[in-house]
């Protein structure tokens, strides 16, 4: 099927879009600017998005039970504050992540495809990492090239590239060699998808890379104007540290078939021994005991993830594995968490029982497809204010503070109906 790509239409539409982006972005940066919260990004990037990758980005394994779960774990947490603690905000939220100062103890987890959902892409959350002095995650899938983003970022700009558990280890070798080109000092294995989950929206949306131009996609497009400008008026996107002649047409057949389900501790163990210049984070970890393993294995950081719920459903809560896992470790090895963060309030609560730091992946993509860097900019914006005030009241100035005083802080309750309330289960007042 011939595609407006091939019929280069995109080339004629870029002339004019200093003058259509404007106009069509009206409605997405007014309600950009009223956004309040998390669940107030993800009405943004719904109303701004094409249905099916608004259903790819939003969307979980089976019947989505690990994402509510992830959600879940945290309203649960009681916050046990402390009065007359003699604070003043701002507060240091600075902390040490992957051997590298960094402002806030939050950051942005790789994610693949960012283009997807808007046109500035990885470069958008690079500029916000530079911004927040955070650290910036470039996945082994992403459309934007290490040399991209090395533009945006300083030298020494705290960047992680994450990897995953690939059958080809020619493929692996080389985006590793891009990476330390680049100057990327940590390194993340993904061992938490070596079998592609079932994520069911994504098969009742028809969900394609590129769009398949079917009908019911056309009418989707015309639903998201904004998106779909910018998808006819750019080049089509590629996996950039890829081939470059090979674009991204199915992500699920290309990691289908790179996908390596035999991968194993031993080439773990290989891939540890081909990236020894930095730290080595694991990613995806949920029991203690393969925590303990990957310390022998060679990995420094522990990142415990449940792939955002997009995996195995009926999975645990990650913050409901978190104590274990450090108890197993002990105090002294670097403990990385993601998996339902909505609040700073959970940031709070994921440092208290045992995180050094906190990876984000829905909110971030919820900021970028409701407007680019300005959208992950207050991403972060809304996150680090909350998590500020949440110390604050909580009645700990610093994160180390948080780290020390945190089991004593945080205490789980029984699970009530009442606790499925609030912002992040409703449309929380957005007009």
């Amino acid at each position: 099927m011939i595609t407006p790509h091939d019929l280069r239409v995109h080339k004629l539409l870029r002339l004019f879009s200093p003058l259509v982006r404007p106009i069509i972005n009206t409605a997405s940066r007014k309600r950009l600017r009223k956004a309040v919260n998390i669940a107030d990004l993800r009405l943004c990037a719904e109303s701004r998005l094409h249905k099916m990758c608004f259903g790819y980005l939003d969307s979980g394994g089976d019947d989505e039970i690990t994402i509510r779960r992830n959600k879940d774990a945290y309203t649960q947490m009681e916050m046990h504050f402390k009065v007359l603690a003699g604070l003043a905000p701002p507060l240091d939220l600075s902390t040490n992540i992957f051997g590298s100062k960094v402002d806030i103890p939050f950051f942005a987890s790789p994610t693949a495809g960012n283009k997807m959902f808007h046109m500035e892409g990885e470069s958008a959350v690079a500029n916000a990492s530079k911004v927040n002095n955070s650290v910036y995650c470039l996945s082994s899938l992403a459309t934007t090239s290490v040399d991209e983003v090395g533009k945006i970022l300083p030298p020494d700009h705290p960047k992680l590239f994450q990897v995953y558990v690939w059958k080809d280890r020619d493929i692996l070798k080389d985006i590793l060699g891009k990476a330390k080109a680049g100057g990327i000092q940590t390194m993340a294995l993904t061992v938490d998808f070596s079998w592609y989950g079932n994520r069911e929206r994504d098969i009742r949306n028809n969900f394609t890379i590129p769009p398949a131009y079917t009908l019911q996609q056309c009418v989707d497009a015309l639903k998201a104007p904004a998106w779909t400008w910018d998808f006819l008026a750019n080049p089509p996107y590629n996996y950039a540290l890829l081939d470059k002649d090979v674009p991204a047409e199915s992500l699920a057949s290309f990691v289908n078939s790179q996908l390596y389900p035999q991968f194993s501790w031993e080439d773990a163990e290989w891939l540890c021994k081909e990236w020894s210049h930095g730290p080595r984070a694991i990613k995806g970890i949920c029991r203690p005991e393969d925590a303990v393993k990957a310390l022998e294995c060679g990995f420094t950081t522990i990142w415990v993830s449940n792939h955002g719920g997009r995996q195995l459903d009926t999975s645990p809560a990650t913050v409901d594995v978190l104590p274990a896992i450090r108890a197993a470790v002990g105090p002294d090895v670097e403990i990385i968490h993601d998996g339902g963060i909505q609040r700073g309030t959970d940031i709070a609560k994921a440092i208290a029982l045992g995180a050094d730091g906190v990876a984000i992946g829905k909110p971030y993509l919820y900021g970028l497809a409701a407007g680019g860097t300005e959208g992950v900019l207050r991403t972060f914006e809304i996150l680090r204010v909350e998590l500020d005030r949440a110390m604050g009241l909580l009645g700990c100035g610093t994160v180390e503070q948080l780290k020390k005083e945190g089991p004593d802080l945080i205490k789980r309750r029984p699970a009530s109906m009442r606790d499925c309330q609030g912002a992040r289960y409703s449309r929380a007042g957005m007009i």
